[in-house]
Parts: C-alpha cells; structure tokens; sequence
C-alpha cells in the first residue's frame, strides 16, 4: 500500500481556540476522514493508514501554541477535504489506476504558523507519528508526494524540508515567493503562472475600456509581487491606478482594530475616488477581510459607496468567517472574477450529500464544520451559551449561504481532485515502467525506496490525462498546469447566496497570447449602472475631432481635450495626436475622418469655363468680321492709310489670341500643355510687335513731311514685316528654348484646394514663363511709350492716341494679371490667365479698330483722302 499525503489549511470556526490541539495517531483508521474535537479546537493531524476498512483509533493530546489560540476559521475549506477523499475513493475504487496499490491520506492543518507546518512536514516524513526524519524502518507506508498549501507562505516553508527529500509538492493555491532560493524545489502548480492570471485580468480592462482603476493587495511576499509584476505590465498598455491600497494578512481576533483601521481608509479612497473598478489580489481568504468595508460602513455610519466593479484574483474564493454570517453583500454585486478552467464532476454531489452526522461515523470533521455552518451545537458537545440551538443532523448542506458552503466544486477544490490524480497517474506510469525490472528491484529494495521520490518528478513532469470532467490535466516545461481560466459574474441576493454565471472564457494557449471571449449581454452590473456598461476613467474620452493633452502633474489618463489643428483628423476617442489625411484625402468638417478629394479642372460644363469659352467664340467672331469689314473695303483711305499688311496681320493675331484660349479649357493633355505657353506667347507677341509697329509708322510719317527728311525709306511695307517677324522670331526662340529644357506637362495639384485635386499644366521652368511675359510686356511697354509721346500728332484720325489709348489697357491688364495670377489657386488660375488673354486682346481690338469701324460703316462721308489730311486748327 501507498501512501498519499496531504498538508490543507483547514479553517472553521470563529471562536478562540481554548482547548488543546489532539495529535491523531491512527493504526488501521475505519473511514477516509476523521478528526477530533475537544472544545473550541477545530481541526488536528490526521493520519489514514487504509480507506474504508474497519480499524481502531488511538488519540494523543498536545497543546497549542499561544498565538494560535485566537486563529480564526472559515468554514467553505471544508470542501477542499471531501474533494481530496472524493478523488482518493474514485482512484482506489478504479481497476484501471493503481489496480495492485491502495492510497491512503494524512491532513494536517498549519494553523497559519510556521512552527506548526514545519513540524507537521516532519511528521510526514516519520514512522509510525514518531518526530524522527531520516529514520525509515517500514516498507510500507512511503510518502509519495505531498499537496498543498493553500496560502504561499505555507506552501513555502513545506517546500524548504520537502527539497532536502526531493519529494514532489504540488501547491493548489499561491505559489510561493522565491527570492533568493536556488532553482528546483519540487513543487508542481496546480494553477497557471500568475502572470498569465495578470495578463487575463488585463485583457478584462482593456476589453471594457476601464484605463482608471484602483488595486487592493495582501500586505505580505505576495501582494509585493503582484503590484512589482502588474503595474508595468498595465502601465505598459495605458491603464493608470487612481490609487493602490493594501490590507494586513492577518486573521486574528487582535488583530482586528489593525484590519477596521486600514478598512477605513480604503473604504473612504474608494467613496472619492472616480474609479468605477477596482482590481483586488489576495489569498484564500482575503474576500472575507473584504467584508468588512461593507461593516465599516454600517457601524462608522460613512457616506455610501457607490457601485463598484470588483475584479477578484482566482486565489480568492467567495468566502466568509462564521461572524460575518449576516453581513451585507450588495457592494459586491456584479463582481467579476478569474477561475481554472473546470467542469463540474460527477458523482461529487451526491457525494458531498451523503456526508452527514447521523450516516457518517468518525469524521469529526463533519461535526465541526456542521456545528459552524448551521449554527448549533451537537447535544454532547458542551455550549459555553444556553441559547444555543442543537443540531437535528437533518440540516441539509444545500441551504447554507454560499459563503460556508458551495455544492458545485470550488476552484481549489477542483485543483485538489487533479492532484491527486496527477500523483496517481505518474505512480502509475512509474509502475508499469517499474514491471520489467521487478526482479532487479526486489533485490535493492531499500535502494529504490529511496530513488522513488526523485524519480516520480520525470513522470510527474510528463503527465497528461483527461479527468472525470473530460478536461485534459498536463503540465508545461516550468511544472504549472496548463489550463485557462473562466470568467465569473458574481450576483449577490439579500438572503446571504449567491450566483455564478460563466461568462466568458480566458485561452492562455493562443500563439499571440491570452485571447479573452465574453458574453457581455450575459452580464450583470452593479444596480448603481442601471445594466449599462460601467465606465472607469479620469477623464471623459476625447472625441473623434480632438487629442489628448496630458495634465501637468497627473497621471497619462487625466487629460484635456484639444480640437485638432487645421488640416488633421482624429478618427478614434482618446487619441494621443492628430494625423493628416492623405494627399488625395481632406478632412471632413468635424476633422474626425478623411474624405477623399474630387477631381477638377476648368471644363466646359461649369458655368466659368462655358462662358469664358463663349466669350472667346465671341470675340473670335467680332474679329473676323472686322478682318472681313477691313478686306472688304481695302480700297478705301481709311484701310489704305493703316497699312494693310500690319492691319491683316494684328487682326488675325487676335483671332487667333481669343482662339488660343480655347487650349486652357478642358482636361489638360500633354499636346495642350505644350501648345498652351507657346502658341500664348508667341501669338501675342506677333500683335504686340504689330501694334509697335504700327506707332512707328505713324511717328515715321508724320517725321517725312518735313522736307529732306531720310525716313521715307522706313515707310515700306516690307520693312514693317520685317521688324514684326524679328519681334516674333525672338518670342519664338524664347519659347523654343522652354520647350527644350523644361516643357510644361500634365500635373496635379494637390495641396491649393483642401477640398479638390486639381488638374493643371505645370509651365515646367517658372524661369522661362516670366521670360515670356516678360518679353511681351517690353514690346507692350515700348509701344505705350513711343505711342505716348506721339499722342498730339495732328490729324483727324490720330492713330497714335488710339495706339496709346490701347496699350494702357493691355498694360493695365497684364500689370494687374501678375499679382493676381500668384495670388489665386487651382482652376481660377487658369481663368485669370485666360480672362487676362481676352481682356487685353479685346481692348486692343476695340481702341484700334471700332472707331475705324465706325467710319467706315456708319460715316462713309469721313472715309475720304480729303478728311484724313485735313489738319486741325
């Protein structure tokens, strides 16, 4: 036979232990459990040596120490023993498991004292309940592994003896705190790895938004490392701690005023603070401690807390001394906390039901727990009160409050059961790879009793099965169970139960990491939400439109909101800075998304490109039939006397100028853009040079009336075209020159309009379209100049005031174009141009030929040589 061994920390009274603390020597023990009670004591060692057989039992009293003697019990853990038989009884009861071996169980309580676990750890490894380590006379009877504890001071002051033995120690609730310990203590982890708990709870507060949140610690080792462990991680993700708060460990009777001091100050952060969920970690019992800000509030008559969202570590279990059996628990309603991954059992129901004081026969721990949790007291038992109710044993466990007794496994309690089959499966293992070397071993017997332990940690380390619950139990290369955890909503009722609803699942197996799936429908808040999502922030979010800015002084979740600058959006709440839209994007008017630009170009089914383009149709067609008035009167003075030539060339530069213009409207090509600049330049340069031209020859003739004159010579016709074909020939090498070097080309124009992308000819070298205009404006300048000083000529028809009447408006135009032209963008920059083109080809048209026009169609009597060289007076 084999023997399981297994150290619980057991607490379930609420009174002061007065009595003594009975040492439990057991041969040959009747029932699975068994203990004994002498007054106030609650819990003793207890030792099984068989499961269910008929033996006797012997009892030896010891005193307690004295600070044990005020301890106080909570009675739910009582559960965590019926899960350890529950699974001992169905691994014996197995064929499949262990068929050849029997295991059998001590408990032993620690009492919350170092001394006392120190000294039950050795008794384990002793014979026969004798304190004598390192002395073995039995081959029966080994301790194979132990489980526990339930808190990590526990659990480490087991694993420093347990290590110097190498006998494997699988821990069900906090791991222990190693500082300055040598890797490789034994000891295996029921629960996954903290951080990954840390990691899920994180995912919580992420999930729901809650970046303002307070945390509520164990002052003790542990409490130190998870605030060491959780605020860069949640830092590190933008969550902030409105406050972080930590409650003493203890849980003695004197040490209560230290618990209702420090209860008052947590309780007042969490009335003033604006933090709607507050984080707590702690041991087993430290819900219980919790209770008693619900108490503060009653007897210190403080403000009432508002709702709250409480995030419970798994370590902590609903739970509750006997003393607080009618405290409040609606500040605790809607609580949401972590648990291991588990299914219910079966079969551990109707097991828990059998358990009852008049059917079950040498389990004093039944009467113990059952004289707590129900409140009465068992006739033979001596009540210090005479109030006090006795116990029928017809009381049924499934009407306590939750908080002393659940019917459904626990989460330690579940830990507990796969232990136990964890040590049976590699015992196992370890046996069938045992089978062929049963010769071997029989003869170094003594030996191998000795290698046994450290040889169940490979097996131990490679274990894997389904339980029960047909969940898989294996663990990972560091020795921590791999599981995941479920999600739990709390709902507390005013008769002192509570309900547990799964609502959501944390898998810690994905590659990326914990991924969280909750049901958040299947929720309920605190009443104080109204079933609203509780929001938990410094700071209302930042809408869309706006960024953050971090307050002097505060934390990074206290912040203003800023709007955004001209020109960025912000597409999300709560971002840090502003982005600019993308080059083809705008932003929208309350600068919270990108809208994408529309694509224009003057073009002929907009109002501004259909009438310039019927002005220049307009204007073309006036030209031409003053081309076609002037050929078709060339014989007349009037005609004569203008030089035909110069007359036909500037009347058809017109033509052609208003024509040209047609080229800047419509989508720009590469054939326009390069026609557009160069036929501008170069046409307008041809009627400019003519107007020059033509005041040259009326200074010219008016200078050959004076006798001996030598001018005539430049009156000729083929003099004035050549001086206008030179004029034009160097526009033309000007042009030729840009075309050469930097064309202008197809653009967009994509930052002028906020709104629009704009289509246009990009003139390629600025440098060389000024020079164009620039050239044009020195013909136009020269010709003003020369026609001003020849405004007083005399003559009926002064050609030189009409010349200089005519450059003042094109030089008005053009002078007026540049400031103009810079200043505007897009499309309208391209209707300054070609207004500018038609305002100064119009005005040459108008002052040079209408009143010429006029003679000829409506004052023929003027069109005569007589009238032309009548002087005046």
């Amino acid at each position: 036979m084999v023997l399981l061994e297994a150290l619980l920390l057991a607490l379930f009274s609420q009174k002061r232990c007065q009595t003594q603390i009975l040492k439990c020597s057991v041969q040959e023990p009747q029932l699975p459990l068994h203990a004994y009670q002498s007054g106030d004591i609650l819990i003793g060692s207890i030792n099984f040596h068989g499961f269910f057989r008929s033996r006797s039992i012997t009892f030896i009293e010891e005193p307690p120490p004295d600070s044990l003697k005020e301890l106080i019990m909570i009675p739910k853990n009582y559960q965590h023993l019926l899960a350890l038989a529950f699974a001992v009884k169905e691994i014996n009861e197995s064929p499949h498991i262990l068929p050849n071996c029997t295991l059998g169980f001590r408990v032993y309580d620690s009492y919350d004292s170092a001394r006392r676990t120190c000294q039950a750890t050795l008794q384990l490894l002793s014979v026969q309940e004798r304190l004598a380590p390192n002395y073995s006379c039995s081959i029966h009877k080994n301790l194979i592994a132990v489980i526990g504890a339930l808190d990590s001071e526990v659990s480490l002051n087991m694993a420093n003896i347990l290590d110097i033995y190498k006998i494997p120690q699988l821990i069900y609730g906090v791991a222990p705190v190693m500082n300055d310990k040598t890797p490789g203590l034994p000891f295996y982890q029921m629960v996954p790895h903290e951080t990954w708990q840390y990691e899920g709870i994180l995912s919580l507060l992420l999930h729901f938004n809650w970046m303002w949140i307070g945390l509520v610690s164990i002052d003790n080792d542990n409490g130190e490392r998870f605030l060491h462990t959780v605020f860069p991680m949640f830092s590190k993700r933008r969550v902030c701690f409105a406050f972080i708060e930590k409650i003493p460990p203890h849980t003695y009777i004197t040490k209560i005023n230290d618990i209702l001091e420090k209860g008052a100050k947590i309780y007042d952060k969490l009335v003033d603070s604006k933090a709607n969920v507050v984080v707590t970690h702690g041991e087993s019992y430290s819900f219980a401690l919790f209770r008693w800000l619900s108490y503060i509030s009653e007897v210190n008559r403080r403000s009432k807390l508002k709702g709250k969202v409480w995030i419970i570590s798994a370590h902590m279990e609903i739970n509750a001394f006997v003393y607080q059996r009618n405290w409040e628990t609606e500040m605790f309603h809607g609580a949401l906390t972590l648990r291991i991954h588990s299914s219910d059992l079966p079969g551990f129901k109707s097991f828990e039901e059998s358990r009852n004081p008049a059917s079950t026969k040498g389990d004093d721990f039944l009467r113990i727990f059952w004289q707590q949790a129900f409140g009465c007291v068992f006739p033979n038992t001596v009540a210090e009160e005479e109030e006090e109710e006795f116990c029928n044993g017809k009381e049924r466990l499934e009407s306590l409050p939750g908080f002393f007794f659940e019917m459904s496994m626990t989460g330690h309690s579940y830990s507990i059961y796969n232990a136990v089959y964890v040590v049976a499966h590699s015992m196992h293992a370890m046996s069938s790879s045992e089978v062929k070397h049963r010769a071997v071993l029989k003869r170094k017997e003594q030996k191998f009793r000795n290698y046994k332990q450290q040889q169940l940690h490979q097996f131990l380390r490679v274990v894997s099965f389904n339980n029960s619950a047909h969940n898989k139990v294996s663990f990972n290369e560091k020795g921590e169970v791999v599981a995941g955890f479920d999600v739990i909503n709390w709902k507390f009722f005013a008769n002192e139960s509570f309900l547990r609803v799964k609502v959501g699942m944390i898998n810690l197996q994905a590659s990326t990491g914990p991924t969280l799936a909750i049901d958040v429908e299947a929720i309920t808040w605190h009443h104080w939400f109204n079933q609203t999502k509780p929001l938990s922030v410094c700071t209302e979010s930042c809408r869309p439109g706006s960024s953050k800015k971090v307050k002097e002084g505060e934390p990074y979740c206290c912040y203003d909101c800023i709007p955004c600058p001209a020109g960025k959006i912000s597409s999300q709440e709560d971002m840090n800075d502003c982005n600019s839209c993308s080059d083809k994007e705008y932003p929208s008017k309350n600068q919270d998304f990108c809208l994408p630009k529309t694509t224009t170009f003057l073009s002929y089914e907009e109002a501004l490109g259909l009438t310039l383009a019927l002005l220049a149709h307009g204007f073309a067609f006036i030209t031409a039939l003053v081309l076609g008035i002037f050929i078709r009167n060339h014989r007349t003075p009037i005609v004569k006397a203008n030089n035909q030539t110069l007359t036909y060339t500037l009347l058809s530069s017109l033509l052609l100028c208003f024509l040209c213009t047609l080229l800047f409207i419509g989508e720009p090509q590469d054939v326009t853009c390069i026609l557009q600049q160069a036929a501008f330049a170069i046409i307008f340069s041809v009627a400019v040079s003519s107007v020059l031209a033509k005041t040259l020859l009326v200074v010219l003739a008016f200078m050959t009336t004076q006798p001996g004159s030598r001018m005539r010579k430049w009156l000729g016709k083929e003099e004035a075209g050549v001086f206008v074909l030179s004029c034009s020939l160097i526009q033309a090498g000007i042009c030729s020159l840009w075309l050469g070097t930097s064309p202008p080309f197809p653009d967009v124009d994509m930052f002028s309009m906020a709104e629009e992308l704009i289509l246009e000819c990009n003139e390629g070298s600025v440098t060389m379209f000024y020079c164009a205009l620039g050239y044009m404006g020195l013909l136009a300048t020269i010709s003003f100049m020369v026609a001003f000083l020849s405004r007083k000529l005399p003559g009926n028809f002064n050609e030189a005031k009409f010349i200089t009447f005519s450059m003042l408006v094109f030089c008005s135009v053009w002078l007026s174009f540049v400031p103009t032209y810079l200043s505007t963008k897009g499309k309208s920059m391209v209707a300054v141009e070609i207004f500018s083109i038609l305002a100064s080809s119009a005005g040459l048209l108008c002052c040079l030929f209408f009143p010429k026009c006029y003679v000829i169609l409506l004052r023929p009597d003027l069109n005569s040589r007589g009238q032309l060289i009548t002087r005046q007076h």
